[in-house]
């Protein structure tokens, strides 16, 4: 007697958390002599090398910059390296934050347009019919004194852009963070397009706390953005505006930050507290439910706890839940930061990337069909593309 095992038909593996400076952008950082800025110095070779500088005091003057940020050829390149199908391409951060409104809202529609022409002439993805290899995240002019109707335009005009699929956001918003009432009515215009917004920290957490010893960027990277996020998060949360927008849908770098491990934390502050015992409609468990998150923590056991938040959310519910051990896989999406973190000797791959894929692969919980979903299927449904 023999049996047969049927193959699972293949899935595609989607990058949410990748990032591009077109040549538009490059242009404005080099014609900038502070930061953020493109500038130009003797490599260790002698010759001229170009350099970014993303924020003052940055160790090292920065950090190589080369085609790798503009050139599509390359990401396509390294997406077939990888085995990745689909990248979600986004501009990294300080996105406009520095720019002067007016020059904000121009460079953004600008730039928005060139985020169409990247993604609607990538090739079409081998084996999954109707996708294309690129999508992407739109910019906002989010900046100091911006009228919020420049931002409405903003989203008018990304609504009408077929490749692009929501916006990515720093945390400080117009200038007072995410919890500013002034966001108000730009979160209930982009719940009304239906966009995913793509929260990235920039600016990190006070830097005196990371002390004078030379640690490279390896403090303000793996501390600073992390607490950034889960603080921004948490304020938002605080806000209510979960609460008055069912339907916005939030997809957080770096899986969330330490909002996870904190939430619990965070939940017997807020009960604690007669300023904001009785703000929020649910527990602030409940809202980790309500988040999507990128799986970029390198390790299974962290994906793993995100996941356990993610599943018992429900059931701090106010109307009543319980643990759904599967919701945690349905809520995160695979990403791989680049050009970021790159090898520090040449390499045909990543370790970074390698490592993100094996620790999905490796979370104990996660059988083959949940693995699937995180490392595509989930952003496919996000984004609503079918193949």
């Amino acid at each position: 007697m023999y049996s047969t095992r049927l193959s699972s038909p293949p899935t595609p593996v989607v990058d949410v958390h990748t990032h591009v400076y077109f040549p538009r952008y490059a242009a404005e950082l080099r014609a900038r002599s502070s930061a953020p800025r493109i500038l130009t110095r003797a490599g260790a070779n002698g010759k001229p090398e170009e350099r970014l500088l993303i924020l003052d005091g940055e160790p090292g003057s920065g950090r190589p910059v080369g085609p790798q940020y503009w050139n599509r050829e390359e990401k396509l390149e390294f997406m077939k390296r990888h085995h990745i199908h689909v990248s979600f391409v986004s501009s990294a951060n300080p996105w406009l934050d520095f720019l002067p409104a007016e020059r904000a809202s121009t460079l953004a529609q600008a730039l928005n347009n060139d985020l169409e022409e990247y993604c609607a002439s990538s090739p079409e993805v081998d084996g999954f019919p109707g996708l294309r290899s690129l999508y992407g995240f739109g910019l906002l002019p989010l900046v100091p004194h911006v009228p919020i109707s420049s931002v409405i335009q903003a989203i008018e005009h990304i609504k009408t852009l077929p490749h692009v699929s929501g916006v990515i956001m720093g945390t400080k918003g117009v200038g007072d963070g995410l919890d500013d009432e002034a966001l108000e009515p730009v979160w209930k215009a982009i719940e009304s397009a239906g966009l995913v917004v793509f929260v990235h920290p920039h600016y990190g957490v006070d830097g005196q706390a990371f002390g004078t010893k030379p640690n490279g960027h390896v403090l303000p990277l793996a501390l600073g953005f992390p607490f950034e996020t889960t603080i921004a998060i948490t304020r938002l949360i605080l806000a209510g505006v979960l609460d008055r927008l069912p339907n916005l849908r939030l997809l957080l770098a770096h899986s969330g930050g330490a909002l996870s491990q904190l939430s619990s934390r965070i939940a017997s502050c807020i009960a604690h507290d007669p300023v904001v015992a009785k703000r929020l409609e649910h527990d602030a468990r409940y809202y980790l439910g309500r988040l999507y998150f990128d799986a970029v923590a390198y390790g299974p056991e962290e994906l793993a706890f995100v996941s356990e938040t993610i599943g018992r959310a429900e059931s701090y519910s106010a109307a009543g839940g319980s643990y759904n051990a599967d919701a945690g896989s349905t809520r995160m999406l695979f990403g791989t930061d680049h050009p970021f973190f790159p090898p520090l000797e040449a390499s045909q791959k990543w370790q970074s990337v390698e490592d993100n894929m094996r620790a999905i692969r490796d979370v104990r919980s996660w059988n083959e069909s949940a693995q699937a979903d995180v490392l595509g299927l989930n952003a496919l449904r996000l984004f609503n593309l079918k193949y």
